[in-house]
């Protein structure tokens, strides 16, 4: 009879095998015990390679800054009132102190991370040999691996000073005796500067609850909309089963797992004496504490975060944006204010953003095919000019095909030009420099070919669009924008002072921060030269008629340059700016400065005050609006109607309006109710007092409701 092996034998087979694996762990953990003791005791043991001065150096370092740690805090966005638009962050902590952490959250986190918590002095000898002593049995050598102590060490340097990264994680925690002893050593000096209570709150502090939520803080708030001084105990032993594995025990990806892995840890809490010492009274307290429902709130209190999702994202996300990229230029970088705690205070005006994105809306529906309408709001100002509002037709959001956009539409240098606004520029370099007053009369021929620019090998040749008298005065010429006294008045201002005006006045992006294409400089000059270089090189006389890439807040500002005396500042949102400990934080800012004479500014402003009057361009949208205040004001219209513009201000309120075509294969825009796309020419094509003036008035209207009237200032007699 032949002879077979039996079950019997083949258990006992899988027995030895474990026991032998438990040997090599048990060998494993009894030498990690006694190079960890040998590493405590001297920290240099050179010939192991193990530890050196410069290592113990590093390890006080470490130490000590895990005693005042810095943790990652959120930024929060406020408007001009003090109220949060936005919030802004790596990390979801609320930080708190330990009065403010219930008692029955400590005791579930230690009896289920570290038993022996206020035994040990950081590194838990008797559950090292514990967990040897298992290994020896059954292989298994999961208890006493790391007490609370290390657990801190671990999480600060993955989550604060790795900042949460795969690498940082990977390092905090990889399998080594290095890092063991590492973390030992640290753990060891900071039993020594700081109590047991001090280590256990900046370890609820730091530790990661999943759902981008660190700290228990956040995580009391996120799960159960509650505080961690109010936790129950089933709350708290749901968050502190958390910490094991955030992503696989979350209850919204596994109730079953959460609860499973909770009702561990109330039983971990009975055997630890939180339920007290009468053994029949807290089996039953453990029994209640098991049979509750998980009782996490069915949606997440989990803070929005970035531009999209805080406050009223799709309106205020334009502003958000523009703010993100202004911090960063004044030497506040994105990655900072993630993990700053700041409070930025800025100059949103939430009334002026509604309205402007309403106004914006109901000239193009925000999910009209191709065809984009962006308003900024500037506060004219000799020491500031505000950002009161950037919105748009379109919503701020990733979904294009709900009509969202992701980038900065009212603040970003789009591709398309403001047409002849431009005009502006030329008449004041004409003014500044003595070439023509505001009343003074212009030649307007009906055609004009420059003997100064250049077509190919030609005179460059420009026509009127409608029928004008020979001669105007400049203010005329302003409101109703013929061509060529135009380009005539900027042979005789020179091109080259006709740029240097737009710069000035505040086109500054536009004219020097992005090429002809409207694409930002690379730093090696590859895709240059600037715009405004382009055109002084190439003696480009279609300047004064506005074709390239134009940014609409800095239209709005140079509205408010010109009524501000000339006094141009750089458009910012920020009001001010704190750090964590409430202190301000200064930035960078441009600083104001006097672009031209306010001579000149004021000769310009009275200049522009025709344009909304009857027979200017705008004239009949400020009368369709009910306006009667003093005002500057010009429109804007490209040569093959893909874009549109007006640009005005009060003393009170600068602003302009793009439409625009926003699609991959941009078309001309016609007039109708709503405007559309109508081919890639069209003589018929919509004009900047069809739609810009509109949503300009409209959202002016409102924001002027409650202000007194303010003419003009007057003019010096020798710019007349």
């Amino acid at each position: 009879m032949g002879v077979s092996l039996g079950a019997s034998e083949g258990v006992a087979g899988s027995v030895f095998a474990a026991r032998a694996t438990g040997l090599v762990k048990l060998v494993g953990l009894c030498l990690m015990a006694g190079v960890l003791v040998a590493a405590l005791l001297f920290p240099v043991v050179g010939g192991l390679g193990l530890a050196s001065n410069r290592a113990a150096d590093t390890v006080d370092q470490t130490s000590g800054e895990l005693t005042k740690a810095e943790l990652p805090l959120v930024s929060t966005v406020l408007d001009m009132n003090g109220q949060p638009i936005a919030y802004l962050y790596d990390q979801y902590r609320v930080p708190v102190a330990s009065e403010q952490i219930s008692d029955t959250m400590k005791a579930a986190i230690i009896a289920i991370e570290d038993k022996r918590f206020f035994e040990h002095k950081g590194v838990d000898w008797q559950g090292i040999a514990r967990a040897a002593a298992k290994a020896g049995v059954d292989g298994g050598a999961s208890q006493g691996a790391s007490t609370l102590t290390q657990q801190y060490v671990k999480n600060y340097l993955a989550f604060v000073v790795g900042k949460g990264t795969e690498d940082a994680y990977e390092k905090a925690t990889e399998v080594s005796l290095g890092r063991k002893i590492s973390e030992a050593r640290i753990a060891t000096q900071l039993e020594q500067k700081m109590t047991k209570d001090e280590i256990l709150t900046a370890y609820l502090n730091v530790v990661p609850f999943g759902n981008q939520t660190y700290g228990v803080g956040a995580a009391a708030r996120a799960y159960f909309d509650t505080t961690p001084d109010k936790l129950t105990v089933p709350q708290a032993a749901m968050l502190a089963g958390l910490v094991n594995e955030p992503s696989r025990l979350n209850p919204g990806a596994d109730v079953d797992a959460a609860i499973k892995r909770r009702n561990t840890v109330i039983e971990k809490m009975r055997e630890n004496g939180a339920f007290g010492s009468d053994a029949k009274v807290a089996e039953e307290k453990a029994n209640e504490y098991k049979a509750a429902d998980i009782g996490v709130v069915p949606d997440l209190k989990l803070l929005p975060n970035g531009c999209v999702g805080a406050g009223d994202g799709p309106i205020y996300g334009f502003f958000c944006r523009y703010l993100i990229d202004y911090l960063d230029r004044a030497g506040l970088p994105l990655d900072e204010i993630l993990r700053g705690g700041y409070t930025i205070t800025t100059t949103m005006d939430p009334v002026a953003t509604r309205e402007a994105k309403n106004a914006a809306q109901n000239q193009v529906p925000k999910n009209q095919p191709g065809i984009a309408n962006a308003m900024a709001v500037v506060e004219p100002g000799q020491d500031k000019h505000r950002v009161r509002a950037l919105a748009a037709n379109r919503d701020f959001g990733n979904n294009a095909e709900a009509g969202q956009s992701a980038y900065s539409i009212p603040a970003e240098v789009t591709r398309f030009g403001a047409g002849s606004i431009y005009k502006v520029f030329t008449a004041a370099s004409a003014l500044e420099r003595g070439v023509t007053g505001i009343d003074r009369q212009i030649d307007v021929p009906k055609t004009y070919t420059s003997p100064v620019y250049k077509d190919g090998n030609r005179g460059y040749t420009v026509k009127n669009a409608g029928d004008y008298p020979e001669k105007m005065t400049l203010t005329s010429a302003l409101a109703q924008s013929p061509n060529t006294g135009f380009v005539i008045l900027q042979e005789k201002a020179g091109l080259n002072n006709v740029v240097d005006m737009a710069y000035r006045l505040g086109l500054r992006e536009s004219m020097q921060g992005v090429n002809t294409e409207g694409l930002p400089l690379k730093a090696d000059g590859s895709n240059g030269p600037s715009q405004g270089d382009q055109y002084k090189q190439d003696n480009s006389g279609s300047f004064t008629l506005g074709a390239g890439p134009t940014s609409v807040l800095e239209l709005a500002n140079v509205s408010a340059t010109i009524v501000s005396s000339g006094k141009w500042c750089p458009p910012t949102p920020v009001e001010k700016v704190v750090d964590r400990n409430g202190q301000p934080v200064q930035l960078k800012e441009t600083p104001c400065d006097q672009a031209v004479a306010p001579e000149v500014a004021n000769a310009l402003a009275n200049g522009m005050s025709a344009d909304t009057k009857p027979g200017g361009t705008a004239g009949a949208a400020a009368g369709a609006a009910g306006w009667n205040r003093p005002m500057i004001g010009k429109t804007g219209t490209t040569e093959h109607h893909m874009s549109v513009a007006f640009m005005g201000a009060t003393p009170f309120y600068a602003g302009a309006v793009m439409t625009f075509a926003d699609g991959a294969t941009p078309e001309a825009i016609c007039p109708g109710n709503p405007p559309y796309l109508c081919g890639r020419t069209n003589n018929n094509g919509v004009y900047g007092g069809q739609v810009a003036a509109p949503t300009w008035f409209n959202a002016m209207r409102v924001l002027h409701q409650d202000k007194p009237p303010a003419n003009l200032p007057g003019v010096d007699p020798r710019y007349r």
